[in-house]
């Protein structure tokens, strides 16, 4: 077959309709090629979308998107469906300001039909849909959910299913398996017992046999009963999808995720079925790109890198606040063998691996279950332990039932170890870090803190283990330095802030990168002839209220800085604290709104999060002084 550019010819999903699977294959190593130009110039989730390219170009070779639906679980699965769906050729802006969403989007496509950027949620999305469709009597619509990148461990994904195999609603369900120890059991033995357990007329048969033989006088109740006991063992020995036929689903694998006929044959087969099928996918996270298959956790999200060896194209500029928590907790595990350390599936995100390399035994990786992170952490303290839990900020949002009820009201010692909080930058507004200021500091019994600098986060995470009860402690992502160790860890004073700077007139007080923030809106007012002074909070919960009387005495507008949304932040808890005294608060943080996606030095200006617009801000409460540009 002569070499053709058929991704060109690409407009809308309904146009692979007229493709044969040679064409398809074709497709797929162009969109593939397309994936690896675009993201080894401006960086992404490489490795997952690779993995899925082949079942994307099935999927929709078989579906009518958008009357049929794809329900992607996680996004990062997402990038040849944006190729497909008439997005190939602005595919370049991924995740840059102005640009394509990182992840599916509602408001991007009418073929994106949820957003999202976590874990485990499609089954629900799928089941809801179907239902709806079903309650509204439209008819012929199909819905499939893409359940994968590790989402099968997530708890809501079992609740869905328990429900679909109660209700035996038809939907498809794509477990696209990248990662789990199960063999591809695939070729013609496994095309031929999916062909027996979803044939209706094989199954006619058996249940017809199964009823004849339960009619025989004296021995037919036994023989049924024994029957039915030697029927289920046989499956359970032959077939590895046991589980998913005991919840009511019918089971298809395991099918090679990067075969288009084998996946069309198994996707037409559960797309013909009338009730609930999982279609097990094998597929290789990376597939098609060497330094990505060979190490798919470093090209799970990545930067701009060359795309001849895989190299980044940045070059370190330091440690980031991930990798000096990490050093630290090392450190602090060491002396002390009761710390422990309770990731969900972010080991090497949360900068864990250094710990993992020392302390194997005292690392537990949950998989995608936040929930259950918080309560299994809750027996670790319980038990003795100083459980440290590793996470990212806008992913411990699922677990806040369990914040309130398993740990903060019954106070126990727990570190909660936030990472990516505030503004992450290209990941977008599923990834921000932006309400954990808020969703914590309302929990009775828990204490809030942020560090400005890597060497107070050192001592930070030596205060938060020292507690008797709950401490959070969270930091951004990256903004890497030149890492230096202090030789003694200490203990800081709970609730107790640090004056950075004394001046008089105005205090600005920040929190975290707000702190950075201050100083440098400072350094312009300086310049204006304001001198004011500079605060570091230290703690959100609980405030240093006797710092803060202090200031509004001596100061004519107090000023918070933080990278929270405003409403129920940092700023937020100092404006209750004067309420009624007349002091006057001014609070810089996050607007009430989702933030895009984009540099975080972008989307920092555009929102007016930066000291120009602080230092202008101070300056507009003044007349008399010059602007600040």
């Amino acid at each position: 077959m002569e070499s053709m550019d058929y991704l060109s010819r690409i407009s809308s999903p309904q146009d692979l309709h007229a493709l044969s699977e040679r064409e398809l294959t074709a497709l797929a190593d162009e969109i593939r090629a397309l994936i690896l130009s675009c993201v080894s110039e401006v960086g992404g989730h490489l490795a997952a979308s690779l993995g899925t390219v082949e079942l994307t170009v099935a999927l929709h070779s078989m579906l009518d998107s958008p009357r049929d639906k794809i329900v992607w679980d996680v996004g990062h699965q997402c990038y040849a469906h944006k190729i497909l769906t008439g997005r190939a050729a602005e595919f370049g802006t991924i995740r840059q300001c102005g640009g394509l969403s990182g992840f599916p989007s509602r408001s991007e496509s009418e073929h994106d039909v949820i957003g999202t950027g976590h874990a485990s949620t499609s089954v629900s999305y799928g089941l809801g849909l179907v239902e709806a469709a079903r309650l509204a009597e439209r008819t012929g619509e199909h819905v499939v959910c893409v359940l994968g990148d590790g989402a099968l461990g997530g708890g809501v994904a079992f609740e869905a299913m328990n429900q679909a195999g109660h209700l035996r609603t038809p939907l498809v369900i794509v477990l696209n398996d990248n990662q789990m120890s199960i063999k591809p059991n695939v070729g013609a033995l496994s095309l031929y017992l999916n062909r027996i357990r979803l044939d209706p007329t094989l199954t006619k048969l058996r249940e017809e046999i199964e009823h004849g033989v339960s009619r025989i006088p004296a021995i037919g109740s036994r023989a049924y009963n024994l029957g039915k006991d030697v029927k289920e063992s046989m499956k359970a020995l032959l077939v590895p999808g046991m589980l998913f036929e005991e919840l009511g689903l019918a089971y298809v694998g395991v099918v090679d995720g990067h075969d288009l006929h084998a996946l069309r044959a198994s996707i037409g087969q559960a797309l013909d079925t009338a009730r609930p099928v999982v279609i097990h996918v094998k597929t290789v996270k990376g597939k098609g790109y060497e330094p990505a298959e060979a190490r798919p956790a470093k090209f799970h999200g990545t930067g701009p890198f060359h795309l001849d060896n895989g190299q980044s194209k940045s070059v370190p500029t330091g440690s980031t606040y991930t990798q000096v928590f990490g050093e630290a907790l090392v450190r602090l595990a060491r002396q002390d063998d009761r710390v422990v350390a309770v990731t969900a599936a972010m080991t090497e995100g949360t900068g864990l691996d250094p710990f993992e390399e020392e302390f194997g035994d005292r690392l537990y990786d949950v998989g995608i279950a936040e929930e259950h992170a918080v309560v299994f952490a809750a027996g670790l303290a319980i038990g003795g332990m100083r459980p440290v839990v590793a996470v990212y900020s806008t992913f411990l949002q699922r677990a806040f039932d369990m914040l309130v009820q398993d740990i903060c009201l019954q106070r126990l010692p727990v570190v909660f170890a936030l990472d990516r909080a505030g503004l992450v930058g290209e990941d977008g507004p599923t990834h921000h870090g932006a309400f954990d200021l808020s969703y914590l500091r309302m929990i009775p019994n828990m204490v809030v803190m942020a560090p400005s600098s890597h060497e107070q986060l050192q001592h930070m995470l030596c205060t938060a283990l020292a507690c008797d009860g709950p401490v959070a402690l969270r930091y951004p992502r990256g903004l890497p330095a030149r890492f230096t160790s202090p030789a003694t860890l200490r203990e800081l004073t709970i609730g107790e802030g640090e004056v950075l700077e004394e001046g008089e007139q105005v205090a600005i007080v920040g929190i975290g990168t707000g702190v950075a923030m201050g100083l440098a809106a400072a350094a312009l007012l300086r310049e204006r002839g304001v001198r004011p002074t500079v605060v570091d909070a230290r703690f959100v919960k609980p405030l240093d209220t006797i710092l803060l009387d202090k200031l509004a005495k001596t100061h004519e507008r107090i000023v918070t800085v933080e990278e929270n949304v405003l409403a129920g932040g940092f700023g937020s808890a100092v404006l209750e604290h004067f309420a009624g005294s007349g002091v006057r608060v001014l609070p810089f943080g996050l607007p009430d709104s989702f933030v895009a996606y984009g540099r975080r030095e972008r989307l920092l200006a555009d929102i007016g999060l930066t000291p120009e617009a602080i230092a202008g801000s101070i300056v507009a409460a003044r007349p008399g002084l010059a602007r600040i540009s």
